[in-house]
C-alpha cells in the first residue's frame, strides 16, 4: 500500500508520521511537497503537524490555498482518504474539507500535554472497531481550541460527524470538548492530538499504533477493492 505524507514550508513532523507508520506495518509511507506529485496508485495522504508557512496569518490558512493544497482536495473529491493531524487539521478547516475553526487555546498560551481522548466513531478509516475505546496521546499547540456555530454543531451531532473526544480534560476550550472530527463521507479526518508521537515502547502510551493500524488495515481492503 502506498501513502503521501504532504509536506509543506515550516512542517515538521512528517519523518515522525512516515517513521510511525513504517512501525505500524506500512509497506511503503513517502513524503510530497509537489502538487503534480502522482497520487493514482495511493491510497491515503496525511496531512502532518508543524508550522506551516510560519503560521502567518492563520494556523493553516496560507496552507490551504497552495497548488499542492489543491491536489489533495482533488484526491479528497475523488474518494481518496485524508488525515489531518494537529497543522493538517487546521489546513483541512482552512480548505473547507471539514467545517469549524482551530482557535488559540482558551487559555492564550501553547499547550504541551498527555490527554485521554475517546473514540466517538468506530466506522471511519482511522478507528475501524475502536468506538468507545479510551486512548492516550500528546497534543502540542497554541491554536487547538475547536470552534463551530450553534447550527454547525447540530449538523456534526446529526451527521455523526464527530470522531474524537477529549475525555476528563479538555486542554484548550474546544467547543463540546471535541478533539476530531470527519467529513460526511467519513474519509477526510482531522484531529488535533499526535497518534504519531504514541507509537513506541519509550514513549508514555503506544495507542497512536491502533489509529494508525486501523488505516494501514482500511487502506489494505482499499488495494483489493
Amino acid at each position: 500500500m502506498n501513502i503521501g505524507v504532504a509536506t509543506f514550508l515550516g512542517s515538521n513532523c512528517d519523518r515522525d508520521v512516515v517513521r510511525a507508520l513504517q512501525v505500524a506495518g506500512a509497506s511503503r509511507a513517502f513524503i510530497f511537497d509537489h502538487p503534480r506529485t502522482n497520487l493514482k496508485d495511493v491510497q491515503a495522504v496525511i496531512l502532518p503537524g508543524g508550522f506551516s508557512y510560519g503560521d502567518y496569518l492563520r494556523s493553516g490558512a496560507i496552507a490551504a490555498h497552495t497548488p499542492l493544497m489543491q491536489a489533495i482536495q482533488s484526491f479528497a473529491n475523488h474518494g481518496g482518504v485524508v488525515i489531518g493531524i494537529c497543522n493538517g487539521f487546521q489546513i483541512l478547516c482552512e480548505a473547507g474539507l471539514l467545517p469549524g475553526a482551530l482557535l488559540k487555546n482558551e487559555q492564550g498560551r501553547f499547550v504541551c500535554k498527555e490527554v485521554l481522548l475517546k473514540i466517538e466513531r468506530g466506522d471511519t478509516p482511522l478507528t475501524d472497531g475502536l468506538s468507545g475505546r479510551l486512548l492516550r496521546m500528546p497534543v502540542a499547540h497554541g491554536d487547538g481550541r475547536f470552534f463551530v456555530d450553534p447550527a454547525t454543531l447540530n449538523t456534526l451531532y446529526d451527521r455523526g460527524q464527530i470522531v474524537f473526544r477529549y475525555y476528563q480534560d479538555n486542554p484548550n476550550g474546544s467547543v463540546d470538548n471535541i478533539a476530531g472530527i470527519c467529513s460526511e463521507s467519513r474519509r477526510v479526518i482531522g484531529l488535533m492530538p499526535h497518534p504519531e508521537r504514541a507509537v513506541w515502547p519509550y514513549m508514555a502510551s503506544q495507542d497512536g499504533l491502533l489509529l494508525l493500524r486501523s488505516l494501514l488495515s482500511y487502506c489494505a481492503r482499499m488495494q483489493v477493492q
